[in-house]
């Protein structure tokens, strides 16, 4: 009776065993593949996650540290990004400041200098680091691209690819993207300026390809304004 009683137990542990063994191989393979990527590779997998994206909607946090003063400045808010060229930064009180593109013209309004500043989208440097999440650039086009240890950038589970652009401008000389391997979704990024200030936006609770609320990509800044048009 007790080889009997025995025999089912150890049945059952003989399969879980033989179960685990092809489980292991393939786990072990995709973190094989997952490390084999190149840095085209992985850019090719956001582009087209991008490419296929209609809206994006996301909580952000941004911390902005001011490299001569040594000092940070952290926000935070909601981002919205619509194909083709739309954004909206609506960033929580009490900072209250706005970044809003309708596809043709960028908005800049900073509550507290009571200024904005409106120009036409393309002569702007602003969000072009940012312009391939809005379908307006491509990231091998864009820049040189170099994939990063994600250990030693403490980001294992993902990818983190640096870019340089290839053309230069003064808006940013660098760019780390921190990415999503499951997803390919860009999950932080730093922008590196050339007085070596870095902006980091990490992004959260994204939702994708979900209606936009009605007025998003409008903007009219409060009465007494200061307007700015370079």
């Amino acid at each position: 009776m007790r080889i009997w009683t025995r025999a089912p137990i150890l049945f059952s542990l003989t399969i879980s065993l033989l179960c685990a063994v092809p489980l292991a191989h393939e786990a072990r393979a995709e973190v094989a593949a997952h490390s084999a990527m190149d840095a085209n590779a992985i850019a090719t997998r956001v582009q087209a996650f991008y490419d296929g994206t209609r809206t994006y909607q996301a909580r952000f946090e941004q911390v902005y540290h001011i490299e001569a003063y040594n000092r940070k400045k952290r926000s935070a808010g909601q981002v919205i990004f619509q194909r083709p060229g739309r954004m909206s930064w609506k960033y929580d009180e009490p900072n209250g400041n706005r970044v809003v593109s309708d596809g043709q013209n960028l908005t800049i309004y900073e509550r507290d200098k009571s200024q904005v500043v409106e120009q036409p989208l393309g002569t702007s440097q602003y969000p072009a680091v940012l312009s391939f999440l809005v379908g307006k650039g491509n990231l091998r086009e864009m820049f040189h691209l170099r994939k990063l240890d994600e250990k030693r950038m403490n980001f294992e589970g993902g990818w983190v690819l640096e870019g340089t652009p290839k053309q230069a401008t003064s808006a940013y000389s660098k760019v780390i993207m921190y990415i999503d391997a499951e997803t390919a979704q860009v999950r932080r990024m730093l922008v590196i300026d050339a007085q070596r200030n870095r902006n980091l936006f990490t992004f959260s609770n994204p939702t994708v390809n979900t209606a936009v609320p009605t007025g998003a990509f409008v903007f009219k800044p409060p009465p007494g304004t200061q307007v700015v048009r370079p």
